[in-house]
């Protein structure tokens, strides 16, 4: 049945993909985007008009507690993605991390609990696990704060559990591992790498390339939040969302160039590293979790998922009107 949502952070890259897969199951769309005097809806100015025309824009800021709770009356679920996720920019203004993820997201449990809200979709990271101890991570995997960002998800997220725990408040916790995919920010790697070729460079700036990563595509993450929410019985859980496959840079960089038909080389810089004891050396997702709870599996698995997932998200970023809106030239913290 279709319900009153809202979507927080829905200006961004995943946020503007799952308001588009909301609206276009049926569900009533509350679109929180960030208060801005240019009267920017970020992503969302530039998905078709037909799914413009179904959403209610709300701009506001998360950290306000008084319009985080006038953006959710009257919704039943909420998809809390609203949230500063640059692990660089983290190093520079860790302040600015906790007022959004942490205090952010106790206002929107607070609201939920004083609403009676039906669910909260609270988003995760896989950075939260950091260096695997083991692999395939799972839920059980401890978590580790290697960065100010991967901090305070910790933090955001015990807080929502928190409320569970304490109030019954009904949260579940989606953990998705590395999404990729159209609309991404350049400062995520996958988009660096692409619009660095695009642009016809051959010499490609990136930071370490020894990491693995466990990559999604983003309609399968979208797919995540749906499924995650539908189930009953992910309330109280925490599902990680992951393909369960890793591959270092050092290869995606390979694959991208074959996808792209392009001859690159690989200049490390050193602005693109992380501290040594702050880089997560390797992410790869157990999703069994997922399959079991809330009956989630990705569609694009494995080497050919991935490889099928970038020819994609390729096609999207070349396209002249979306490659413009990037500065490959230009390191984006």
């Amino acid at each position: 049945m279709a319900k009153k949502v809202l979507v927080t952070g829905a200006d961004g890259f995943i946020g503007s993909h799952l308001v588009e897969a909301l609206v276009e199951r049926g569900d009533d769309v509350r679109a929180f985007v960030f208060y801005n005097s240019f009267n920017s809806w970020g992503w969302l100015d530039h998905v078709d008009e037909a799914v413009r025309n179904e959403i209610e824009v709300f701009a506001g800021d998360v950290r306000d507690p008084n319009g985080v709770l006038k953006a959710m009356e009257g919704c039943a679920v909420i998809y809390h993605l609203a949230a500063l996720i640059s692990i660089p920019f983290s190093y520079h203004s860790p302040d600015s991390f906790v007022d959004t993820n942490v205090k952010g997201t106790l206002n929107v449990v607070q609201a939920a609990r004083a609403l009676g809200v039906e669910k909260v979709v609270h988003t995760s990271t896989s950075e939260v696990y950091g260096t695997a101890r083991f692999v395939p991570i799972t839920e059980e995997h401890p978590l580790q704060g290697q960065s100010p960002y991967s901090a305070s998800k910790i933090g955001a997220d015990q807080l929502a559990l928190s409320f569970h725990a304490a109030f019954d408040t009904p949260v579940a916790v989606i953990r998705p591992f590395n999404t990729y995919g159209p609309r991404q920010s350049s400062r995520a790697v996958i988009p660096t790498i692409i619009t660095q070729i695009a642009q016809g460079q051959h010499t490609i700036r990136l930071g370490a390339l020894h990491p693995t990563r466990d990559f999604n595509y983003v309609t399968d993450t979208v797919r995540g939040f749906l499924a995650v929410a539908d189930a009953e019985a992910s309330v109280g859980e925490v599902v990680n969302i992951g393909s369960n496959y890793e591959i270092s840079i050092g290869d995606l960089v390979d694959l991208i160039a074959e996808v792209m038909e392009a001859e690159v080389e690989v200049e490390t810089q050193g602005i693109r590293l992380r501290p040594e004891k702050s880089e997560v050396e390797r992410l790869w997702a157990a999703n069994a979790k997922a399959k079991a709870l809330v009956g989630w599996e990705p569609s694009y698995g494995g080497l050919e998922g991935l490889r099928r997932g970038l020819a994609e998200t390729v096609a999207w970023f070349i396209q002249r009107q979306n490659l413009s809106r990037y500065k490959a030239e230009h390191y984006n913290i």
